[in-house]
């Protein structure tokens, strides 16, 4: 307890400076998720405040994250269209998904995850993170125009059959459930037709329409439209969030441009009472957990939701780890990887009780945190109270806040997000693929296999498809490589430091094979090819495996077949040098001893090479 306190001022200013850094980010991911801006605020106290509480990483400041973002706007959207447009009705499974992201999360941690989150190859990263950029982007250009697919008569007129058609089927959905959907009697159907009314048309109307509309490719389908319909105003508020948040950076990074952006713009939207568009209102008073998710539990609302629950938690726990790498770059600190990840699970999990959108450790919230003097645990958890005391005493003024300020914010996210580093690198990485008359890199390949399937398709899936191609080329590379080093040769093409005094006399009867890295399945067809290139009159075959230090099941499949096929050739087989794991691996399929005996198994090539002169013999 003594050393939670020993930095107080320090990490009083830390999380203060944090916490209003958090403000304007935390509203504007609430707003662009689809569940409201309070949704953002909920989300950034309550995990701000327990993932520091119970994190393993001293100075990470945690709150909803870009990528975080990103993917909870597509679950949410997905929900909400299969409750009828409702996000009240879609929200106890929303949340419900949320709190499972959250306890996926702490198990992964108590399973040990953690270290292992470091193997995810950087293109795959890369490009995710261009690709959040991307998505932002595309995403928020329609909210800065001020145009927004359910207010447009017109276009919501286009869908008014459709509507028609989505009502008719519910009905009978609902018919069919209670049993009462006969051939013989459709007075049933017809009189509940008779209740539809212009109301319900048009709500259904703009609920298709808004889903029409949503995501990347929506918002690309109706970019024409949008920029017929340009509200000036909204554009220009945007523009001018967007030009401060850069050029204020230009003159100090004292305080930050995000929140100097948010109040000068909205000061001047609603100190001249000009006619913008507000933000959804946020509610005063203390948060309120959210029970309905609990006693309106239905587990079939949620099943088809698990793998994505597993994404999201991945995902938070790769964005968190990341940020805690940068972390212990700067304190020169070690965090602990699964506290890290079980205190981001508690922190998702009571933020989605709380009606909140999950989140992860933010890096620049974290960069301002230790560069304001945050040192310890502290330091989160205090700027989790600051946005909770700012919502309770501003929660009536935010509300006030222009919804393309908060786009214009999110845009200037969306182009910081995007990795920079890996699209400068593209021209120089080594082209090591060829499709056709065309050379690229496999990096690069993987990068933007990436960014374009989870721009345009679905991230979860991307990120996938991304580690399958990586995991594919790297075997590849490992079993080129160990091709290449352990090529067959004969004695006389390649021979080690300590065989140059071998017989030669015995050069005929006795083939040596070194063996220069794993066995594994990437390399096994080479290792096969090996009995075929034994000469005709070696009669001994010294396998050498110092170097050898892993071997899979495959490998272990392709010895086994090798050997078979020397025992009935009549040629034997000596091991020299074989290691720990390789022999472990033979003794359990029992190739150590019936096929190679104890006394064939040499420690080393100078031993071997007494057994070779006294029990081989010269025939040619």
């Amino acid at each position: 307890m003594k050393h939670f306190f020993s930095n107080i001022k320090g990490d009083a200013f830390g999380g203060i400076t944090a916490g209003i850094v958090a403000l304007p980010l935390a509203l504007a991911f609430g707003v662009s998720s689809g569940l409201g801006p309070e949704a953002g605020l909920y989300g950034a106290i309550f995990i701000s405040f327990f993932a520091a509480l119970f994190g393993g990483t001293a100075t990470q400041i945690s709150g909803p994250t870009a990528p975080m973002t990103a993917v909870s706007m597509v679950i949410i959207a997905g929900i909400v269209a299969a409750n009828d447009g409702s996000v009240e009705k879609a929200l106890p499974a929303i949340l419900t998904v949320f709190l499972l992201a959250g306890l996926i999360q702490i198990g992964l941690g108590l399973v040990g995850v953690g270290k292992y989150i470091r193997y995810i190859p950087y293109p795959v990263v890369s490009g995710f993170m261009t690709a959040i950029g991307v998505i932002i982007l595309l995403t928020q250009i329609l909210p800065s125009i001020g145009y927004y697919p359910k207010e447009d008569v017109a276009f919501v007129e286009q869908f008014k059959p459709q509507a028609e058609e989505v009502i008719l089927e519910n009905i009978l959905k609902e018919e069919a459930g209670e049993g009462i959907l006969v051939l013989e009697n459709f007075k049933e159907t017809i009189n509940r037709a008779g209740k539809i009314t212009s109301e319900d048309i048009l709500k259904e109307s703009q609920t298709l329409a808004a889903k029409e509309a949503s995501g990347t490719l929506g918002a690309i389908k109706v970019l024409p439209r949008a920029l017929k319909n340009i509200k000036w105003l909204e554009l220009v508020l945007a523009l001018g969030t967007i030009f401060i948040i850069y050029g204020f950076k230009r003159i100090t990074k004292v305080v930050p441009s995000t929140l100097v952006a948010l109040v000068v713009m909205s000061g001047i939207a609603y100190g001249f009472n000009l006619n913008y568009r507000e933000i959804s209102e946020i509610p005063g008073g203390i948060p309120i957990p959210r029970l309905d998710m609990f006693t309106n539990f239905s587990l079939g609302s949620i099943t088809p939701y698990i793998f994505t629950a597993l994404a999201l938690a991945l995902l938070g726990a790769i964005d968190s780890l990341l940020t805690s790498v940068v972390a212990d770059n700067m304190t020169k600190t070690k965090h602990k990887p699964n506290r890290e990840l079980i205190g981001q699970g508690i922190g998702n999990s009571i933020a989605s009780v709380f009606g909140g959108i999950p989140g992860a450790g933010a890096t620049i919230r974290t960069v301002v945190n230790i560069n304001a003097g945050g040192k310890t645990k502290l330091s989160g958890m205090i700027a989790g109270v600051m946005l909770l005391i700012i919502m309770l005493a501003l929660g009536p003024v935010a509300s006030k806040i222009p919804a393309a300020v908060l786009a214009g914010i999110l845009i200037t996210v969306g182009i910081g997000v995007m990795d920079y580093k890996g699209l400068k690198a593209i021209p120089f990485l080594p082209k090591d693929l060829k499709f056709g008359p065309i050379k690229l890199s496999s990096e690069v390949l993987i990068m933007l296999v990436v960014l374009i399937l989870s721009t345009f398709w679905d991230l979860i899936f991307a990120v996938g498809i991304g580690l399958v191609i990586a995991s594919l080329m790297f075997m590849k590379k490992i079993g080129d490589i160990t091709a290449e080093r352990s090529d067959v040769k004969s004695l006389k093409e390649e021979a080690w430091d300590d065989e140059g005094n071998f017989p030669s006399n015995l050069k005929e009867e006795v083939f040596i094979k070194h063996i220069k890295g794993p066995l594994f399945f990437g390399s096994t067809s080479d290792f096969q090819a090996l009995t075929l290139q034994i000469p005709k009159t070696a009669k001994t075959v010294i396998l050498r495996l110092g170097r050898m230090q892993y071997m899979d099941q495959s490998g272990l499949y392709a010895m086994e077949d090798m050997l078979l096929e020397l025992q009935k050739n009549n040629i034997q087989v000596l091991f020299v040098n074989l290691l720990k794991q390789p022999r472990y691996m033979m003794e359990r399929i029992d190739i150590i001893p019936d096929f190679i005996p104890n006394e064939h198994i040499f420690k080393d090539f100078k031993s071997c090479l007494k057994w070779i002169k006294d029990n081989v013999k010269d025939e040619y």
